[in-house]
């Protein structure tokens, strides 16, 4: 296989920049383009002849031509692909005597690719591929090369891979970084162990979900003479992933790991994620800690930070440490015990402080040997999980604060601080008036208030069929958390000084934050000039890897409820637009569309947006996001990760509206259209 990888760039053209805007090409299905811009309102009309090489989802630089159309709509050409968001693709290729061609599995406009013979890789014609984009000069076909061959496999693991490839991941790692990896020693060097903090006689253990193979953090407990000495110890990947090799290039380019319901596609080989710097039971690693010097109370008196060698006595899973914490019995009772009374100690100040408690609830999918979900599981944040949340999050903050205390010229060194902006009281204006009609007040006078109106609401709504739902509404009214140079404090977590530092197996800013806290530690700066720029760069592909873990779990969603077809389940409305309202079952919150037309028959229904609602102008009946509502399960389409419901009229509701007969005739035109 050919390890030529493109950079998916083409040289600037000689417009100076200043004439240039930058932003997102978004190419519809009819073949237009439009350019949108950050912080502009109106986007950038691009006509297919204008691309110049781009397609959907690439970010782009763009010259302005001229105001297009009576409308005064901007038109533009593309100038440069500042950065491709996608160059492997699924779809077909199609063999001749001396070329073949691959046509890609798409719903957007975009051209065929040239493939050499020798880069077939073992392809036959009409067969189904993964191929990669290697080279595209402008004004000529895009050149690629098959990485994959796709044997007859299930549509559902098809559907997962093309979810990582369209969000812009790559599949499979290139040759020259496999090979890199693979000349990675195993064994410790000697060398480098003296060099560092000896925990391997201290008790130290992992707990992770039950599936994990990426065990990035431990804690190490020993008593001492003024309490206890409590380490957070963490994967030192910055050890073996060195700047400016192969291997860190192709960890900065994916900048993430990507969670989907039936697999994972790291950001680092399997050979580091899984084996060099996983924290596995009764073995020596290499780790980076934060070890906090605890008195009896559970005060924090001192800390040190550097690089340590370890050794897990044991792996947990949180369902065993949730097993001790309630039964107060079992494997390292004492110590977990202990731990658990400091983190809910930790967590109780950080309340008190003004942090907002929001529950992380997560929904997991029981898969039989396909890879098919049998059921769907939702898990609620308990004391085991909460227990390593807590210390993950004093180290993050420790780390923050200690390398924040140093300037170099002046000027704070440039970092990847982890910040969450204060809220928009404007915005918050239509979820405190939605909160109003359930009954709860809402303080948008000061930062401070917010906070403690959100955390009074979400203890009010704790258990409520509502919960999970204006949980979810909370969260978007919220500003997005982001890695930047720029430390404006962690407003949900109400702290001022905050990175990521505990999972470097997972995510590069972590890795960033390793490399500057040493230079740090060993008093030589040498700051990273273009450290905002990946910052950005972490930022973006963090929001496509929530994108892909989205489209994974619907895939999942709608896959399981095919089984369910005409099934009545109970559901609260999730969200509301013109043309209908959105609904997720309390059973297993999957989200479905109920439409507008479904309810012609009933009423004619208007959008109040401010109400977040539907009202009927004739009958007064309104469907408002919150409300509880009994739904039937009419169509799952996989291929649009879509689930559509119809609203099921319940006998308590026609006695309620005095309008029997009519909602009868309605629920017989609705059970003779399905």
């Amino acid at each position: 296989m050919s390890k030529k990888k493109s950079s998916g760039k083409k040289k600037k053209s000689k417009t100076s920049d200043s004439d240039l805007l930058k932003g997102r090409l978004d190419i519809t299905r009819s073949g237009m383009g439009f350019v949108i811009i950050e912080n502009q309102e109106q986007d950038i009309l691009i006509r297919p002849n204008d691309f110049n090489t781009a397609m959907h989802g690439d970010t782009v630089r763009v010259k302005i031509t001229r105001m297009a159309g009576r409308t005064g709509r901007m038109q533009g050409i593309v100038t440069e692909v500042v950065d491709r968001k996608q160059n492997v693709f699924m779809g077909k290729v199609e063999i001749s005597k001396t070329f073949a061609f691959f046509v890609a599995d798409s719903d957007k406009p975009m051209p065929d690719i040239y493939i050499p013979l020798n880069s077939l890789h073992g392809a036959e014609n009409g067969a189904r591929v993964i191929v990669r984009v290697v080279e595209w000069a402008p004004g000529k076909k895009p050149v690629g090369e098959v990485v994959e061959v796709l044997e007859a496999q299930a549509e559902n693991d098809l559907a997962m891979k093309e979810i990582i490839m369209e969000n812009g991941f790559p599949m499979t790692f290139p040759e020259d970084v496999i090979e890199e990896t693979a000349r990675i020693p195993e064994q410790l060097a000697g060398v480098e162990v003296k060099k560092r903090r000896d925990f391997r006689d201290v008790l130290t253990f992992t707990i992770d979900p039950v599936d994990a193979k990426d065990f990035d953090d431990a804690l190490s407990i020993r008593k001492v003479k003024t309490g206890y000495e409590i380490g957070v110890h963490i994967a030192d990947v910055s050890y073996y992933v060195e700047p400016d090799t192969e291997l860190d290039k192709e960890a900065y380019l994916r900048a993430t790991s990507v969670y989907l319901p039936d697999r994972v596609n790291p950001m680092l080989p399997e050979r580091i994620s899984n084996e060099l710097c996983s924290l596995r039971p009764h073995e020596d690693k290499f780790t980076f800690s934060a070890v906090f010097n605890i008195s009896a109370t559970g005060s924090v008196k001192d800390y040190w930070l550097g690089r340590t060698v370890i050794h897990s006595d044991h792996r947990f899973t949180y369902e065993e440490v949730q097993e001790v914490i309630e039964n107060g019995d079992g494997l390292y009772k004492e110590e977990l015990l202990l731990l658990n009374k400091f983190a809910q100690k930790y967590r109780k100040q950080r309340f008190k402080k003004g942090a907002i408690n929001f529950s992380s609830q997560e929904v997991r999918f029981k898969l039989d040997e396909h890879r098919k979900p049998i059921g769907i599981i939702v898990k609620e944040s308990k004391e085991a999980h909460q227990l390593i949340e807590e210390f993950m999050l004093l180290a993050n903050r420790t780390v923050a604060e200690h390398v924040g205390k140093f300037e170099q010229d002046n000027k704070q060194l440039p970092f990847p601080y982890r910040v969450h902006d204060q809220p928009d009281a404007e915005k918050l204006v239509p979820f405190a008036a939605f909160a109003r009609k359930f009954g709860h007040g809402f303080d948008t006078k000061s930062p401070e208030r917010i906070a403690a109106s959100f955390n009074q609401l979400l203890e009010e709504v704790k258990g409520m069929p509502q919960q999970h739902v204006l949980e979810q509404l909370g969260i978007r009214t919220m500003a997005k958390a982001v890695y930047t140079t720029k430390n404006i404090g962690h407003y949900g977590l109400g702290f001022e000084n905050y990175c990521h530092f505990t999972s470097p197996i997972r995510r590069y800013p972590d890795v960033l934050v390793h490399r500057v806290l040493q230079e740090v530690l060993d008093g030589r700066f040498a700051p990273d000039k273009k450290m905002e720029e990946k910052c950005k760069h972490s930022s973006e592909r963090e929001r496509a890897a929530m994108d892909a873990e989205r489209a994974g779990n619907k895939y999942k969603q709608v896959e399981y409820l095919q089984n369910f077809l005409g099934d009545e389940f109970d559901g609260v409305i999730s969200g509301v637009s013109s043309f209908g309202f959105w609904v997720e079952t309390v059973e297993h919150k999957c989200e479905g569309l109920v439409s507008i037309a479904s309810l012609s028959d009933y009423d004619d229904f208007r959008h109040v947006e401010s109400e977040y609602m539907l009202a009927g102008r004739r009958s007064g009946r309104t469907f408002r996001m919150g409300d509880k509502i009994k739904i039937r399960v009419v169509a799952a389409n996989l291929e649009k990760r879509q689930l559509d419901y119809e609203w099921v009229i319940t006998a308590a509701l026609k006695e309620d509206t005095g309008s029997g007969e009519r909602l009868k005739r309605v629920a017989k035109k609705s059970r003779k259209k399905k």
